[in-house]
């Protein structure tokens, strides 16, 4: 909103100032600083109303140290997070940019979902919370409406070299003086980035050649319900421990933010060979107060945490992430940045799976890990907690640095 008021204002009155709104670099930094002020400021009164309402986290006694006097803590501190997300975006951010109400819309959504799990469980005092079934349903349909939109939308395109300009750069035969520019068009693509092939560019529509170029958009579309649902799910397993699943999705989120910047500056992309997206930077608003909000809500969730964002926090973070991926055509590379939720998610499969093997085939179920999901595994090996939450960052600005790095890598 602020965009258009200071365009406005700079356009008819020549306002000092006025014009740095049109540099993302500020609109960006802005988002960030607007986003942890929320957080910080408001987290503290959030904390005390949950308390009032008694909306307190009813824990389990899995054995674990120190997990008893963590019962009563206020949950749903998701709540602050989607605001601080939300408001900035608003305030900052191209509102007509196709990418931004996508994202305005994943997050309302999710945090919708997210929001009737912990109210079933904390109001209706129901454990299960919200029946799975509607959880799936709910990313389904959104990776439906993410999917359709980026397949169909007349703005969601990728700059491509013309063909016949490459061709005519290959045959000219010109004088040093002389200057042959290449021209670009604007194509609707299923293409997407993967390390280690041709111009790290891979075509869905390829993957299955006897499927007409027609009916791409359906393998596109499963593909990111697929996406959605699994980021989804491993933020939510991931945030077992106080500051895990903020710190972790606020180092991917910034690492999405790098990688929309780059992608959708034509001077960068060219300049590192990489696709180019018109019109993408300015999901780098989103992404900042999306980073901001994860680093005011650790304020208040570090251990010991004061308050746990619930599946409010946990399945939106994690949905987000998810679309902020296919939108920048980074969906793949998700398997190696968002590795702490895939191997969260991984340890649970595993330990499942080969408990219900040993059961059947030895009458008694064995485990691989200790606990599942894996923080827990290392709890019970007496590691605490504040330890293995750090460790986790580690390895996941370990693997934040590998995927920049991957950009590359031909």
């Amino acid at each position: 909103m602020l965009y258009y008021l200071f365009d406005y204002l700079d356009k008819h009155f020549n306002l000092i100032g006025a014009g740095v709104f049109q540099y993302i670099s500020f609109r960006a930094g802005m988002a960030a600083f607007l986003s942890l002020l929320i957080t910080i400021t408001f987290g503290k009164n959030l904390i005390a109303f949950l308390r009032r309402k008694q909306v307190g986290e009813d824990i389990r006694d899995l054995g674990l140290e120190g997990q008893i006097q963590k019962k009563g803590t206020p949950t749903m501190g998701g709540l602050i997070i989607i605001a601080a997300i939300l408001v900035p975006t608003l305030l900052f951010a191209k509102l007509d940019n196709v990418y931004v109400v996508l994202l305005i819309v994943a997050t309302c959504w999710l945090g919708i979902i997210g929001f009737l799990d912990d109210y079933i469980k904390v109001f209706r005092k129901n454990k299960e919370g919200l029946a799975g079934r509607f959880k799936i349903v709910g990313q389904v349909g959104l990776g439906l409406i993410v999917g359709l939109t980026l397949s169909f939308n007349s703005h969601v395109v990728v700059r491509e070299v013309n063909e016949q300009s490459l061709t005519n750069l290959s045959q000219h035969a010109i004088s040093q003086n002389q200057e042959l520019k290449l021209e670009y068009e604007d194509v609707k693509s299923t293409v997407t980035t993967i390390p280690f092939l041709k111009n790290n560019e891979l075509d869905y529509g390829k993957i299955l050649p006897f499927i007409s170029e027609d009916y791409t958009w359906v393998i596109y579309t499963f593909i990111a319900i697929f996406i959605i649902t699994a980021i989804s799910n491993g933020a939510n397993i991931t945030d077992g421990i106080d500051g895990l699943a903020a710190g972790t999705s606020g180092i991917i989120a910034l690492t999405i933010a790098i990688l929309a910047y780059l992608s959708g500056r034509i001077d960068f992309s060219s300049y590192l060979n990489i696709m180019y997206i018109p019109n993408l930077s300015e999901l780098v608003i989103f992404c900042t107060a999306f980073v901001g909000a994860c680093l005011g809500f650790l304020w208040y969730n570090a251990y010991p945490a004061q308050v746990f964002m619930g599946d409010t926090g946990s399945l939106t973070l994690g949905g987000v992430i998810a679309v902020l991926a296919l939108a920048v055509r980074k969906e793949i590379m998700m398997v190696m940045l968002c590795g702490i939720f895939f191997v969260e998610n991984l340890s649970v499969v595993l330990q499942v799976s080969y408990f219900k093997y040993t059961k059947k085939k030895y009458g008694e179920g064995r485990r691989i890990f200790l606990m599942s999901p894996l923080h827990h595994h290392y709890q019970k090996k007496n590691i605490h907690e504040a330890k293995i939450v750090t460790r986790f960052w580690i390895i996941g600005i370990l693997l934040a640095i590998i995927t920049l790095a991957t950009l590359k890598l031909r």
